[in-house]
């Protein structure tokens, strides 16, 4: 029987996906599968590059600590500011951006812990060979598919 040594931060680890940073600070390894948690720093006026997705079978909480990132949940933009919490439930189309003045920090929630730090790097991986220019769409949907997402169909032309 494995012994539980309990940490602080214990998957402490810092991934970067272009002008974003990704601080992870607990996993699936450190919860019993329960939840994984991270902080999200955004660049001022940065708009997320990944196109909007579900999530299939879990939930995502987000908590403001820094800024303001506006999260675009199932076509209704929600600002989610210091001390301000929002709930993505599974299957809600959604994305975020920054489209304030100063840079965001928010801590994010996912459980059950689906997905984890490999997400992220592997979307680094896709994100970083576009070398500046739109990721490879088989590729990321492959990642997001892989994570326990679902990339969104695009809304219908006006």
């Amino acid at each position: 029987m494995r012994q539980r040594t309990t940490t602080v931060n214990p998957s402490e680890e810092i991934i970067t996906i272009g002008p974003l940073g990704i601080r992870f600070l607990l996993t699936g390894d450190d919860s019993n599968n329960n939840a994984s948690v991270f902080e999200v720093r955004v660049p001022r006026g940065q708009k997320l590059a990944a196109p909007a997705h579900r999530n299939d079978a879990y939930e995502e909480i987000l908590y403001g600590i820094e800024g303001v990132l506006t999260w675009t949940v199932d076509g209704t933009p929600i600002a989610v500011g210091p001390g301000q919490a929002l709930c993505i439930p599974r299957g809600a189309v959604h994305r975020f951006d920054n489209l304030g003045t100063e840079d965001a920090k928010q801590l994010a929630v996912i459980t059950p812990a689906i997905m984890g730090p490999a997400y992220f790097r592997e979307a680094a991986e896709v994100i970083g060979a576009a070398h500046g220019g739109p990721p490879d769409g088989a590729k990321m949907t492959d990642v997001f598919r892989r994570h326990g997402m679902t990339v969104a169909e695009p809304p219908p032309a006006k």
